[in-house]
C-alpha cells in the first residue's frame, strides 16, 4: 500500500505536464549544445541560430525557449556557479578543511575548463550578469570564509598587515560574515593565488615548462595553510 508520502510524491510528478517535461528537455538540449559551442569557440562565439540548426529547429522556434543569447548565457552561468557552490559546500560540510576545499575547486575546474572560464575568465563582451548570479557566487565565498574561520587561520604574513587592516573597513564582499579581518585576508589570499594557478594551468601556460603542476598546486596550498 502506498504511504501518504508516496502519494504526495506521485501527485507531484503527475503535476508536471507532458508539455512542461518536453520544454525542460528541450532547454536542457539547448544548454548542452551551448556548452559544446563554448568548448569550440568560447562565449563570444555562442550563436543561438547555430544551436537551432544543430537541433533541427528554426531560429524563431529556439527563441521560445531562450529569448536571447544573454538569457542563455545567464542560465549557463547560474548552472556553473550552482555546481561549484554545491561542490564547495559539500567539501566544507564534510569537514575536509581548506585542503579539501582547494581540491574540490581544482577538480571542478579541471572537469570542465570552459565552465570555469565562463565564470572566471574574460568577461563576455556586451553581457551584464543579473544580480541573482552574484548571490550564488557569494555562497562560494561564504563556504571559503566558513572553513577559514573554523580553522582559525589568520592573515598569511605580517607583510600584509596594512591590507588586513584595510579589509576591516572594506568587507562588503564578505556579505556580513563575522570573520575577523585576518581571516578575510587569508580567504582572499587562498582565492586569488589558487585561481591564479588554475587560470594559468587551464589556459595551457605551464605546458613545456617542465615541472609538475600538481606539485605547484600543493606547494601553493602548503604556503597558504602553514602547519596544517
Amino acid at each position: 500500500m502506498a504511504t501518504g508520502a508516496d502519494a504526495d510524491a506521485g501527485a507531484g510528478a503527475d503535476a508536471v505536464s507532458p508539455r512542461e517535461r518536453y520544454r525542460a528537455q528541450v532547454r536542457s538540449d539547448i544548454k548542452g549544445r551551448a556548452w559544446e559551442q563554448l568548448a569550440r569557440s568560447g562565449a563570444s562565439g555562442l550563436s543561438l541560430n547555430a544551436i537551432a540548426k544543430e537541433l533541427g529547429m528554426s531560429g524563431p522556434a529556439l527563441y521560445r525557449y531562450f529569448g536571447s543569447r544573454d538569457e542563455l548565457i545567464t542560465e549557463l552561468i547560474r548552472d556553473a556557479y550552482r555546481s561549484l557552490a554545491d561542490s564547495l559546500r559539500a567539501a566544507a560540510d564534510s569537514g575536509a578543511g581548506l585542503h579539501g576545499l582547494a581540491h574540490a575547486l581544482r577538480r571542478w575546474a579541471l572537469d570542465d575548463p570552459q565552465r570555469y572560464f565562463l565564470v572566471y575568465g574574460t568577461p563576455v563582451p556586451g553581457y551584464h550578469a543579473p544580480d541573482d548570479t552574484t548571490v550564488i557566487a557569494r555562497e562560494i565565498m561564504a563556504a571559503l570564509l566558513d572553513v577559514c574561520a573554523a580553522a582559525g587561520l589568520e592573515a598569511p604574513s605580517p607583510a600584509s598587515a596594512g591590507f588586513t587592516a584595510h579589509l576591516s573597513q572594506h568587507r562588503q564582499w564578505a556579505e556580513g560574515h563575522a570573520a575577523p579581518p585576518g581571516v578575510l585576508r587569508r580567504a582572499l589570499a587562498f582565492w586569488t593565488r589558487l585561481h591564479g594557478v588554475l587560470s594559468l594551468e587551464l589556459a595551457g601556460h605551464f605546458t613545456g615548462m617542465g615541472f609538475d603542476v600538481d606539485r605547484l598546486f600543493e606547494a601553493e596550498l602548503a604556503e597558504l595553510t602553514p602547519g596544517r
